[in-house]
């Protein structure tokens, strides 16, 4: 039985039948042109025709039928391929935009980066169509208008800032206004810019703002090293040279001035002339914030990402921590009764092994029956432990008096360096806002850059800030500040986080007897301006995500996480 395939000839021929056919009609394709379209077509297509079979249009010689503008069919493609998806989407798109389909498609060549995250950069979900609303994950979230970012206290790499006003404020800082910056930096002084300022290019005061946000303090410093981030750098510091690694002498003068350097920052914090600070290992990242900080009372530590062993660990030293995201997941399984506890998962497990051995022994083959050993039914029991290893599940919190326990056990915790690797030997970085002992004055880098984009009347200026190296949160507050004087109120900026430290947004348990007035009174010579105190004195509310991409539009900032 025959079936006929639409679209194609029901006849069959031989390869030298095909080429002569095509040599003659593209002989005769000049005086065929005269002909009706019925005597145009070869001997086999009409007998198709008249037989009433469907066929497609006969490719003419140059590959084209009807005009210049038919395009030959791919007869390896399908017979109802068609790109469905992206007609529908280039539908939905205001008329502006379908002229360039592929504007905000394309690939970032200078980061890297896929097409959805260049996509999450250049265009707002808002804009985007439904079909193309799919490479946004289920957990972005977006807000509503506000005059204030919410507090996020993950690290972020890069900061990229656009505009359509230049940023020629940033570039060339004239050697007084360097100078003005570091003395205003270290003197903790109070800058409070206009809403709006005319010409930014020719304000001092908002140059000399800006070198004093640009400026953090590290320890160890080693310059032909990058020393942030830690996690995951062994590829970015091999082949550099490091003298330590091989001379144990070396390592442990390291280690003691680190060990100065990190008590001296913890002092800081106790007394309140410190916010906060970072310990980078290569294994994971600590946050120390000063009492006031994340509705606490106490100073708080949080861990992130951890390790069953280094639990373990902590809790051989006598350190008291919980888990704040597995106790809000039990607290909530309790609440639905859709699940039991944690610690009932475990009794309920216990009795599940003792009874698995008790029917051997009824039968009397206990013995010839070989058991797991002690070691397999404990690993089975911590099962779910060593599950959420080097996950944000793992973030570890630390309160009070055990942070303390918790600088001497990392004092002293010979797992905190590497012992083989590019990082072997080097300590852990330390970041903080203010000055410490032993510390080095860094400086973030900033880039400006001029780009022609198009537009619907041809093209228009871009202008961009570019700003690397380790963004703390009161940096970033600091460059919203600036950034609303300097460019009106209207600008975007895409953040890339540290993803380590993204789980520091948590919402700890709140102390009820926590004032807020009060606690900013306190931390009134902790380093930081004022607006940025009150900013990250606010609960955090982004839970396990982070600040993604901003944007502002006459002095209201939406946000996206």
């Amino acid at each position: 039985m025959a079936f006929s395939v639409p679209g194609y000839s029901p006849s069959f021929k031989r390869p030298p039948e095909v080429v002569r056919l095509r040599r003659k009609r593209s002989r005769s394709h000049g005086a065929a042109a005269s002909r009706s379209p019925e005597l145009r077509e070869p001997t086999p297509r009409r007998a198709a025709l008249a037989a009433g079979l469907p066929l497609r249009p006969f490719p003419a010689a140059g590959g084209r039928v009807g005009g210049p503008t038919a395009a030959r069919r791919n007869p390896f493609a399908r017979l109802d391929n068609r790109l469905r998806v992206a007609a529908e989407a280039r539908d939905g798109l205001p008329r502006g935009q379908q002229e360039a389909p592929g504007s905000f498609l394309d690939t970032n060549q200078e980061n890297d980066l896929p097409w959805e995250e260049t996509l999450s950069e250049r265009t707002t979900v808002t804009e985007l169509p439904q079909a193309l609303r799919l490479s946004f994950s289920e957990s972005d979230s977006l807000s509503s208008e506000n005059t204030e970012l919410p507090v996020d206290w993950s690290i972020k790499t890069r900061l990229l800032v656009t505009s359509s006003q230049p940023f020629t404020w940033a570039d060339h800082l004239k050697a007084q206004e360097e100078a003005q910056g570091l003395v205003q930096h270290c003197r903790a002084t109070e800058v409070t810019l206009p809403q709006s300022i005319k010409d930014p290019k020719l304000s001092t005061e908002l140059r000399c703002a800006f070198q004093q946000s640009l400026i953090y303090w590290l320890h160890p410093t080693l310059s032909w090293l990058p020393l942030f981030p830690r996690i995951g750098a062994d590829r970015k510091m091999t082949g550099k040279t490091s003298p330590w690694s091989s001379d144990e002498t070396v390592q442990h003068i390291l280690m003691s001035d680190w060990s100065v350097s990190f008590t001296s920052l913890y002092n800081l914090l106790k007394t309140k002339l410190c916010p906060y600070f970072y310990v980078c290992t290569y294994q994971f990242t600590v946050l120390f914030r000063a009492a006031g900080f994340a509705g606490s009372s106490v100073i708080t530590a949080l861990i992130s990402p951890t390790t069953r062993g280094l639990r373990e660990a902590m809790k051989n030293e006598g350190i008291e921590f919980s888990l704040p995201l597995i106790e809000e997941s039990d607290q909530k399984k309790k609440a639905h009764g859709t699940s039991v506890g944690l610690g009932e998962e475990q009794t309920l497990s216990d009795e599940d092994e003792e009874e698995s051995f008790s029917w051997l022994e009824e039968m009397g083959v206990q013995d010839k029956i070989k058991k797991p050993d002690i070691l397999s039914i404990k690993l089975r029991k911590e099962k779910h432990e060593v599950q959420m290893d080097h996950r944000p599940e793992s973030v570890v919190l630390v309160k009070g008096v055990n942070t303390l326990t918790l600088l001497n056990f990392l004092i002293n915790c010979k797992s905190l360096v590497a012992t083989s690797g590019a990082q072997a030997g080097l300590p852990p970085t330390l970041l903080s806002p203010v000055a410490f002992r032993g510390a080095t004055m860094q400086m973030l880098k900033a880039r400006s850059v001029n780009v022609k984009t198009q537009a619907l009347s041809g093209y228009r200026d871009q202008f961009s800030l570019e700003i690397t190296g380790p963004i703390m949160p009161h940096a970033l507050h600091s460059m919203t500040m600036l950034l609303k004087s300097s460019q009106s109120g209207s600008f975007s900026a895409v953040l890339y986080p540290h993803e380590p430290t993204a789980v520091f947004n948590i919402c700890l348990p709140l102390d009820k007897t926590l004032e807020k007035e009060a606690v900013h009174k306190e931390l009134t010579n902790c380093g930081l301006h004022p607006k940025t105190l009150e900013q990250l004195s606010q609960i955090p509310l982004l839970g396990k995500s982070s600040l993604r991409k901003v944007e502002m539009s006459d002095y209201m900032c939406n946000w996206r996480s």
